[in-house]
Parts: structure tokens; sequence; C-alpha cells
């Protein structure tokens, strides 16, 4: 995003926005994970520990889902570097 036009204190202050915002979404996303991983892994509640069943399909279950994110986050970032290469031309 381009904050070139506009003054120190509205950069900062569109500064500020934008980290928030990118905190919300990884918090969402972190949240998401948890219980998207716990409703699929975690089936056995007769304990307070992790069965070593339940720990493998956690780990593989964060594994899927921040390999998936990274994936479309690459993926967008390409597809918005394309777009802004059309744009330039």
């Amino acid at each position: 995003m381009d904050f070139s036009q506009m003054n120190a204190a509205e950069q900062a202050q569109m500064s500020r926005i934008l980290e928030k915002k990118q905190m919300q979404d990884f918090l969402k996303m972190y949240s998401n994970l948890v219980e998207r991983c716990f409703t699929t892994c975690c089936n056995d509640f007769t304990s307070k520990a992790l069965s070593s069943k339940e720990e493998q399909c956690l780990s593989h279950c964060a594994d899927k889902f921040l390999k998936h994110s990274e994936r479309v986050g690459a993926r967008f970032a390409e597809l918005n570097a394309e777009q802004m290469g059309v744009t330039d031309k």
C-alpha cells in the first residue's frame, strides 16, 4: 500500500491500523487452527493427557493447516504481482 501522499501522522495511523488488522487476522487463523484440529483429533475425554494417537493427529493437522495457509499466501502474492504487472503496462 502506498502511503507516500500522506503526512507522517496519517502514515503512522495507517501503519497502526494495518498492524492491528494483521494481528486480528493472525488470531483468527490461530483460532481456526485450534478449533479444527481439536475437533478432528481429540475424541477421548477420559484423561487430561493426550494419547499418542491424538498428539500425532494434532501435529499432522497443524502442519497441514500451516502449509496450506503458507501456500494460499504465496499464491495470493503471485496473483497480486501479476495484477501489478498488468496495471503498470
